[in-house]
C-alpha cells in the first residue's frame, strides 16, 4: 500500500534512509520536513503496517524536486521503488508540478534505469556534487508529467 506519510512514519523512514545512504539526512530533518515544510510531500509504501520503503519531493508553484527516494533492502527488486515514483509523479501533477527534477549519484546506475524507464532524461551534470566522496551528480528531469486527476482535492503547495 501506497499513502501519504505522516510524522508518526518518521523514525521507520529515518531507519531506511541511515541503511540506505552514506549521508542519511537526520530524524529531525524528516520531522521538520512533515511539520513545517509547506513544500514538502512524502509518500511511504508500507507492508504489514511496516514502512518499506519512500519518497518525497519539494513542490514549489509548478517546479517539483525529488529529494529521497529508497526501499529497504528486502524489498528492492520487487517493484516497490517503481511504483513509489509513479505515485509520487502522479501526486506532484495533481499539486501543479510541470516537470520534477532530481540528483542521482553517477555510480547509481540501478536507480539512473528506474528514473529513465519513468521518463527522467538526463540535463546535466553537478560535478563533485555528493559531500562524502566528491562524486559527480546527474541532473535528470521529467517534462512529461500525467494528466492531472480532475477529482484530485488537495490544494497546491508553497505559492507565493
Amino acid at each position: 500500500m501506497i499513502r501519504r506519510m505522516t510524522l508518526k512514519d518518521a523514525q521507520q523512514v529515518h531507519a531506511i534512509e541511515s541503511r540506505t545512504f552514506a549521508m542519511p539526512w537526520s530524524l529531525k530533518s524528516f520531522e521538520e520536513e512533515m511539520t513545517t515544510n509547506p513544500c514538502a510531500r512524502y509518500l511511504v509504501a508500507e507492508e504489514d503496517g511496516r514502512v518499506i520503503g519512500y519518497a518525497g519531493a519539494w513542490i514549489v508553484l509548478d517546479e517539483g524536486h525529488l529529494t529521497n527516494v529508497a526501499v529497504d533492502a528486502p524489498y528492492r527488486g520487487r517493484g516497490v521503488g517503481a511504483a513509489l515514483l509513479s505515485a509520487l509523479i502522479a501526486y506532484a501533477s495533481n499539486l501543479g508540478a510541470a516537470y520534477l527534477t532530481l540528483e542521482v549519484r553517477r555510480s547509481n546506475l540501478t536507480a539512473q534505469r528506474l528514473y529513465r524507464r519513468l521518463g527522467f532524461v538526463e540535463l546535466g551534470v553537478r560535478k563533485r556534487y555528493y559531500e562524502d566522496n566528491g562524486e559527480d551528480a546527474l541532473l535528470m528531469v521529467l517534462d512529461h508529467m500525467p494528466p492531472v486527476d480532475p477529482d484530485f482535492e488537495e490544494a497546491p503547495v508553497c505559492a507565493p
